[in-house]
C-alpha cells in the first residue's frame, strides 16, 4: 500500500535525494534546482508551497510538490519516484493527491514543466487532464513542454 505523508524538517533530504537521482540520470541539476532543493523549507514551504512524499513498505520512494507561482496558480513540480519503485503506480498516487489538495485549496490552475523524452510522465500528465500550453523560455533548461490543468 502506498501512503502519502507531508513534508517535515526530518524528511527534508528526501525531496533533494529523489530529485537529484532522476535529474542526474536524464538531465543535469540546474542552478534553480540546487537552490530549491538545498533548503526546501525556505524555498518551497515558506513561499506558500507544499511537499508530499510517497511511502511504500515503510520507505519514502517518491515525492511531488505544489510550488506557488501566483495567487490561484501552482506548479506541480519536483516530482520524482525512486528508480527501484517505478511501475508501482506511485506517480499516479502522487498526482491524484496533489490535484485533490489543489482543489481543496481553491487553486484554479496547475502548471508543470517536463520534457517529451520522458514519455511515461507525459502520458501520465495527459491521462490526468493536463494539456500543452506555450512554454516560456528560461524556466528550466531541460523543459521542452509546459502543460496545464484548469481545476
Amino acid at each position: 500500500m502506498i501512503e502519502i505523508v507531508n513534508y517535515t524538517e526530518e524528511t527534508r533530504e528526501y525531496v533533494k535525494t529523489l530529485n537529484y537521482e532522476w535529474l542526474e540520470k536524464y538531465f543535469v541539476v540546474e542552478p534553480n534546482d540546487v537552490i530549491q532543493l538545498a533548503d526546501p523549507g525556505k524555498e518551497i514551504i515558506d513561499k506558500g508551497g507544499l511537499i508530499y512524499y510517497a511511502k511504500y513498505k515503510g520507505s519514502i520512494v517518491g515525492t511531488a510538490s505544489l510550488l506557488k507561482v501566483e495567487h490561484g496558480v501552482y506548479e506541480l513540480g519536483k516530482m520524482a519516484v525512486s528508480e527501484n519503485a517505478q511501475g508501482l503506480g506511485i506517480g499516479k498516487v502522487l498526482i491524484e493527491h496533489c490535484i485533490q489538495i489543489a482543489k481543496q485549496m481553491g487553486i484554479g490552475r496547475l502548471v508543470l514543466y517536463s520534457n517529451t523524452k520522458l514519455k511515461p510522465a507525459i502520458h501520465l500528465y495527459k491521462k490526468y487532464g493536463f494539456t500543452e500550453i506555450v512554454l516560456e523560455p528560461g524556466h528550466y533548461g531541460r523543459a521542452n513542454i509546459k502543460m496545464e490543468k484548469v481545476l
